[in-house]
């Protein structure tokens, strides 16, 4: 039987600055592709991706060639045209993994109205905040409480505010309790971290103690460091999880996994590939630490290629042409 993961995020046109002022920028797709690159090359045969995925008329006949590049894709699959400009964001680098970003484009995000009918036959969902205006709180609410399979959440850009020239900048989470409960595993990266509170494990247990099952925190460099419900290893354990929270007097699973090193050309998506990575390899019923060795190895070979358009065949180790 074929089950159905439904893909919630922003396509973006990258336009990208390294820190080398001789090496030309490079305009890619961005944003979600790269997680479609990361699902589309770990999820196994049994799974299809179903886009959640709003563009913009300007950028929509090319977006449907990206979509046309996904093997896992529903065989319904399309992306949904809507007549604002699509997202655009010009990233400069400071170094290998400090940037500034500026955005524009209009892409709305989702009302619950608009997404109910459309999760009504999905398995499980992957939400990547890119733009951060792709679900309000009340949104993701509904979404929990009408949806009952895994969900995963990247809150990335769910942290950036955004200043009137369109640069993001970090920012707390209003209401974080409220938006954890919406989710049953969160990644987040360590400055996205600090957003919420000095202590990790102090920020660590309220996600937990809201029915977060998996906090993972991105370390770059470093590797991952997560946070687990007592008794959760699997996807499999998340029903028992979601109906009761009464262990949390148990001990917490907690760990740091070192990073996969690789010879960077480019770290653009690393944390896109990684989260795309674990939820595939959690859904095909790998267990936590095995998922999270697998996302740190396509994290890291996505390093050594740029862009997101054949990333998904350089993550299974095929040639790509240049």
């Amino acid at each position: 039987m074929t089950r159905r993961l439904g893909v919630i995020g922003t396509l973006v046109w990258d336009e990208i600055h390294n820190r080398d002022p001789l090496t030309p920028a490079v305009e890619e797709w961005g944003g979600i592709a790269y997680a479609l690159a990361g699902l589309d090359a770990a999820l196994p045969a049994d799974w299809e991706l179903v886009p959640l995925i709003k563009v913009g008329r300007d950028l929509a006949s090319e977006a449907a060639q990206l979509l046309e590049t996904i093997e896992h894709r529903a065989p319904s699959a399309r992306f949904i045209e809507v007549p604002q400009p699509n997202n655009r964001v010009v990233l400069r680098y400071v170094d290998d993994e400090r940037r500034f970003e500026r955005m524009s484009g209009g892409v709305p995000g989702w009302t619950w109205p608009e997404l109910g009918p459309m999760v009504a036959d999905l398995d499980a969902i992957y939400i990547n905040f890119i733009s951060g205006f792709e679900l309000q709180l009340g949104t993701a609410q509904a979404l929990r409480h009408g949806f009952d399979g895994p969900i995963y959440a990247d809150l990335h850009s769910l942290l950036l505010g955004t200043l009137p020239d369109g640069i993001r900048e970090l920012q707390p989470l209003s209401h974080a309790g409220d938006w954890f409960a919406c989710f049953d595993v969160v990644q987040l990266n360590e400055a996205e971290m600090q957003q919420f509170g000095p202590d990790p494990l102090a920020v660590a247990a309220s996600a937990l103690a809201a029915g977060v099952s998996l906090f993972a925190v991105t370390l770059g460099s470093q590797g991952v460091a997560y946070f687990a419900q007592p008794g959760f290893n699997r996807l499999g354990d998340l029903p028992r999880r979601r109906r009761d929270v009464s262990g949390l007097g148990a001990a917490v699973r907690t760990a740091r996994m070192p990073a996969v090193e690789a010879a960077a050309v480019d770290t653009t998506g690393c944390g896109d590939v990684f989260g795309a990575t674990c939820f595939a390899r959690m859904l095909a019923g790998d267990d936590l630490e095995s998922a999270l060795t697998r996302a740190s190895q396509a994290a890291g070979r996505n390093t050594t290629f740029r862009g997101a358009t054949g990333l998904a065949r350089h993550l299974r180790g095929n040639l790509v042409n240049a």
